[in-house]
């Protein structure tokens, strides 16, 4: 009886366990291209935009909630890779609600900062955030779509995204035209998500990521479908080496990245 029960025991943890690494699974055989927060008949950049619109009230909230700030470290670190280039005009693609844009125009004199978002209620909320700090004069929000940009050809000495990578309908048209917008000897910041490659460590972020995360954001947010999709869309997207090498095909020079927090997220760097 005692060995049954051990066994049965043995059995459930296995079965929790398998139940964590199968979402993981069924996550990675997904095609992140056509991966969706709704999985309905429109496309993905009309569900992106839906779904930020959706959750636009309380996403600086939860944000910053769930990730215990540090994501403000990241930004920081995002804009000395920025202001190494001594720009003076600044595309941020997918600003969301303009944490990165802010950040960047207190941080470095002088800059002009043009950032864009396909969600006008994420932008409704930077607006505020940027007339409340005085910056409305140094950085313009407009609705933009980062694989129809209407900045011209070389117009900026940095383009910027922070976050919104794997939310681009189709990556590699949005890499082109990230290197289409930067002037020759300007380079691209990109902040992204990634899956840390310890793997007791990861098993703690998955475990959180895909079990609480989508829990406390889905029902602060009311929308627990953004908080799932956002959690698994960082695992569908690109290892560091392979982002790296799009990022090459599409024109970008001495690529590289670097690991933050244990490889919670990365900063890809690309000149031109």
């Amino acid at each position: 009886a005692g060995a049954q029960r051990r066994r049965r025991g043995g059995d459930r943890r296995a079965a929790r366990g398998a139940g964590l690494h199968s979402i993981y699974r069924k996550t990675r055989r997904i095609d992140p291209i056509r991966m969706k927060p709704y999985n309905t008949e429109q496309t993905k950049k009309e569900e992106v935009r839906e779904m930020f619109d959706n959750i636009a009230p309380k996403y600086d909230l939860l944000n910053h909630t769930l990730s215990m700030s540090i994501d403000r470290i990241w930004r920081r670190h995002v804009v000395r890779e920025v202001r190494r280039a001594a720009p003076r005009r600044i595309l941020d693609v997918a600003t969301g609600t303009g944490d990165l844009a802010i950040e960047m125009a207190r941080r470095i004199d002088g800059v002009q900062v043009l950032a864009v978002d396909l969600s006008e209620q994420m932008l409704s909320v930077a607006r505020r955030k940027v007339e409340a700090r005085g910056l409305d004069g140094r950085i313009v929000l407009d609705r933009g779509d980062a694989e129809h940009l209407t900045a011209g050809d070389a117009s900026v000495d940095v383009a910027t995204v922070a976050f919104g990578v794997r939310n681009f309908g189709d990556l590699e048209a949005g890499l082109r035209e990230l290197f289409r917008v930067v002037r020759p000897g300007g380079r691209v910041v990109i902040l992204e998500f990634s899956t840390p490659r310890n793997r007791i460590f990861r098993s703690l972020y998955e475990f959180y990521s895909y079990r609480i995360l989508p829990r406390i954001g889905g029902m602060v947010s009311h929308d627990r479908q953004a908080y799932a999709y956002l959690p698994a869309s960082v695992g569908e997207f690109p290892a560091p080496d392979r982002f790296l090498a799009m990022m090459e095909a599409a024109g970008f020079r001495r690529c590289r990245a670097r690991s933050q927090s244990f490889g919670i997220a990365q900063i890809y760097i690309g000149e031109r």
